[in-house]
């Protein structure tokens, strides 16, 4: 909305008393609720006040300005607490690229996707500094020739496939969020877990002729949790975003054959509509994404390009394909003597 970007540009030119931003959801809109005053040019003093801005019950988004003489010295928090509505909650989960995106992806130095209000105490920021500290992202000349056409070959697929190899690719580090969702979801009350690849990135390829390999570069990328709930096979399809690409891990409780199973189905969407590099991004960290996840167990994939293909029918028909019945016939009997 035109309110919002006025209020960032303020937030930008008044890095002396503003901090940060309060940002909700109001008829569809991402609005400008409250201002969150700086008292003092360290961002540690400023931060022991954000928990009195947060609501036990009530998502919200926090823009942040932290580093105020870098360009892109922003944190963009998504706040959703427990106790939220779960409409509030799969709102403001799949709106926080949106925000990002309308703001200037450029103008971000990182996210934060939080539940708890400790989380954005001086002890919880500097629990996730820590973190982020033993993974940083590729940077530079991260695949050759040949891992960028591995990632347009899959790029090209369209219609529901089957894989069971895992091949190379991008690998970014993974929020502490997403990591735990996917711990819990095998046994969890969630079985749906919804990631996003993201960040303030670009996503640059060049040709390097003395060396005859294709270089990718990638800035500040990160595996985000998008959303985890709980929901029934038949409302999985709408439970994905239609119009991003997700990786989407989905505990399937189901009987075949008289046997209960409940394997974890990787789901990879890539709308059409979405951008090219959002394509070669997501096609790219797709395999490093799968890989961390089947650490934990085996994972059955799925390939749609829309999310509404998605049914208890074809998702039994990929991993209980029907065996194909072939004729059988009579040996002749052996003829007698005479």
């Amino acid at each position: 909305s035109h309110e919002l970007q006025n209020a960032f540009k303020d937030l930008s030119d008044s890095s002396k008393t503003q901090r940060g931003i309060l940002i909700s959801i109001k008829k569809e809109e991402l609005v400008p609720v409250k201002i969150i005053p700086s008292t003092s040019p360290d961002f540690w003093e400023d931060i022991n006040t954000l928990e009195s801005y947060l609501s036990d019950d009530q998502a919200v988004y926090l823009i942040l300005h932290r580093y105020t003489d870098d360009p892109d010295g922003f944190i963009a928090v998504t706040y959703v607490p427990d106790a939220a509505p779960v409409r509030s909650k799969m709102l403001f989960a799949s709106t926080r690229l949106t925000l990002v995106r309308e703001l200037g992806a450029e103008r971000f130095r990182g996210t934060l996707f939080v539940t708890l209000k400790e989380e954005l105490s001086v002890e919880g920021w500097k629990r996730h500094d820590k973190h982020g500290e033993g993974d940083a992202p590729l940077t530079e000349e991260e695949k050759s020739l040949k891992g960028i056409s591995d990632a347009t070959a899959e790029i090209s697929r369209g219609t529901t496939s089957r894989s069971s190899h895992v091949s190379s690719g991008l690998v970014f580090p993974i929020s502490e969020s997403a990591l735990q969702s996917l711990k819990q979801l095998p046994s969890g009350r969630h079985n749906l877990v919804q990631l996003v690849s993201f960040g303030a990135s670009y996503f640059n390829m060049s040709l390097d002729l003395a060396q005859n390999v294709q270089k990718i570069e990638v800035a500040s990328e990160t595996i985000e949790l998008a959303h985890s709930s709980a929901i029934t096979t038949d409302a999985l399809g709408r439970s994905i975003s239609e119009i991003e690409p997700r990786y989407s891990f989905f505990r399937y409780s189901h009987n075949f054959k008289g046997e209960d199973q409940s394997p974890i189905i990787f789901i990879y969407t890539c709308p059409q509509t979405s951008r090219i590099k959002e394509k070669m991004l997501y096609a790219s960290s797709r395999a490093g994404v799968l890989a961390m996840a089947s650490s934990e167990g085996g994972i059955e994939v799925i390939e749609v390009s829309s999310p509404l293909e998605l049914s208890a029918p074809t998702i039994d028909e990929e991993l209980h394909p029907a065996q194909e019945q072939r004729p059988t016939f009579s040996r002749p009997k052996r003829p007698g003597k005479r």
